[in-house]
């Protein structure tokens, strides 16, 4: 996936965001359920463990109630957002060239009404990065910016191999964020030495993707869902 192709993406999935944003469950990886079912293993059965989860979620239960928004998707909004549009701001200062002006007023009318015309156009040319006014959203930026990749012409200069560098590192940094708050990326990470498996060895867990999350020990080769031990 190139350069423009990974901001489309980014483009894409902000609906996904949108809606995740309103999602309660603080996903990280590992995946906090399975985390906590295998530190648990010697406490619980699967069906016990369920239970006190879902009676965690219930809205019976009095005390302090979760947040009503997912802080981790808010925060990788707003973050992404924030980098798009400083890169939009840093390419449109080095690159984009001023609009038309408009003409003098002792040109001939005709001539006048003709300019004037071309350079409130030029003004709102829709490719015309803007830096006043409301802010475009991370959609519109992240597709200005997968236009300035493309190629795509614009009242600016082409980007320079500096400017095309620093875009690929945005958009693949940017969209590593995107696809982790929406648990699409593939993850792998180790349990700590106090979380061992029975034999003592490290347990690693491994999902993501859309693959339910499963984890092997990597010494006797056990490997655990949340329903259980699937393989030995």
């Amino acid at each position: 996936m190139n350069t423009a192709q990974q901001l489309q993406t980014v483009a894409t999935l902000w609906a996904d965001l949108e809606d995740a944003l309103g999602d309660r469950t603080q996903h990280a990886w590992p995946p906090p359920q399975l985390r906590d079912y295998l530190a648990g293993l010697d406490r619980y059965d699967l069906a016990e463990a369920t239970a006190l989860r879902a009676l965690e979620r219930s809205p019976d239960q009095l005390g302090t109630r979760p947040v009503p928004i997912s802080l981790r998707v808010l925060d990788t909004m707003r973050t992404v957002e924030a980098v798009l549009h400083d890169t939009a701001d840093q390419i449109a200062a080095e690159s984009q060239r001023p609009a038309m002006p408009a003409a003098p007023a002792n040109w001939p009318t005709a001539d006048r009404i003709r300019r004037n015309r071309l350079a409130a156009a030029d003004a709102r040319h829709p490719h015309r990065w803007q830096y006043t006014g409301r802010r475009p959203g991370a959609i519109h930026t992240a597709l200005w910016l997968s236009a300035r990749a493309n190629g795509t012409p614009w009242p600016g200069r082409p980007l320079t191999d500096a400017q095309t560098a620093t875009l690929a590192t945005v958009a693949a940094g940017v969209l590593a964020r995107v696809e982790s708050a929406l648990d699409l990326a593939d993850g792998r990470r180790e349990l700590t030495a106090a979380h061992p498996c029975p034999c003592g060895g490290t347990i690693e867990i491994h999902g993501g993707a859309g693959a339910p999350p499963t984890a092997r020990c990597k010494a006797c080769g056990d490997t655990w869902s949340e329903r259980g031990v699937i393989a030995a």
